[in-house]
């Protein structure tokens, strides 16, 4: 990633690079590229320089969304990954754009892979309508206009998370399959692996939200009671919230037996996930 913006250095302002490089190379867990790997070895995958692009997309398209999520207008966060956040470190107007940059790159990103142009295109237009209003987007402006809602249910708070979060994390797993020339049955199982684990990540970051320390978080703590925020917790309680990551985590392990062995290593992906919230 950092070789990535430095073959860019001459062309970008150099604050607006290095709040990029601020924002990006802050650590995380990097599961967005991990299940798109998993997924593309898994389906047949073998050059593993082939899926790269994509998986610097997706960690572009992630990293933006944190800087905007964490923006005063939006959840006023002051710590993510364990250090001050993009507009504090810097400013508000650079966290803003360089989180457009962040957006934009990604797209130049699969743009230019060197793949076949209709699979170029596709892998566009997936990830467009996950990251955007009928997506990622989209399930922020319901997570916000849920803090205003009393009778918020659980059909609703899914509905939110798996535009929020599930559908980039879908999108890398079905990314994943299609760069390998995946078939029929592999790309299903593929999505369903997706949405399953895009339910479990988000279910087990509600639990740590109420649960666990800023310091162990990397980000603030309790900040979704704080903001009455339509969560897995607030609605279904801390034991109903573990019991449907269960349920997740068995609909992805079915996912993932179809799969054959090579399932192996999405099989203990969703096990991280599962014990990220006990």
């Amino acid at each position: 990633m950092s070789a990535m913006l430095d073959a860019r250095a001459s062309v970008v302002p150099e604050r607006l690079l290095d709040a990029m490089r601020y924002s990006l190379m802050a650590g995380g867990k990097r599961i967005r590229p991990a299940l798109l790997l998993e997924c593309y070895h898994v389906c047949g995958g073998v050059d593993h320089a082939l899926p790269m692009p994509a998986m610097l997309a997706i960690e572009c398209i992630h990293t933006y969304s944190l800087i905007h999520d964490d923006l005063p207008c939006m959840d006023d966060d002051d710590l993510r990954r364990g250090k001050a956040t993009c507009h504090r470190r810097f400013d508000e107007a650079t966290a803003v754009l360089a989180a457009d940059a962040l957006q934009t790159l990604a797209f130049e990103l699969l743009a230019v892979a060197d793949i076949d142009s209709e699979l170029r295109l596709e892998l566009i237009r997936k990830l467009a309508l996950a990251a955007g209003c009928q997506g990622m987007v989209g399930g922020q402006m319901m997570d916000m206009q849920s803090e205003q809602d009393p009778g918020i249910d659980m059909l609703m708070v899914e509905r939110i998370h798996l535009h929020k979060t599930g559908a980039l994390l879908c999108w890398c797993c079905e990314a994943g399959a299609i760069l390998a020339g995946a078939s029929a049955a592999q790309l299903e199982a593929c999505s369903r692996y997706g949405k399953a684990v895009g339910l479990l990540f988000q279910i087990a970051d509600d639990i740590l939200d109420a649960t666990a320390s800023s310091e162990a978080l990397g980000k603030s703590a309790g900040k979704d009671a704080a903001q009455s925020k339509a969560t897995y917790v607030s609605v279904l309680g801390l034991v109903q919230a573990r019991e449907l990551a269960g349920e997740m985590l068995e609909l992805a392990l079915s996912a993932c037996a179809e799969l054959g062995k090579g399932g192996n290593h999405l099989n203990r992906l969703a096990q991280y996930m599962m014990e990220r919230g006990r």
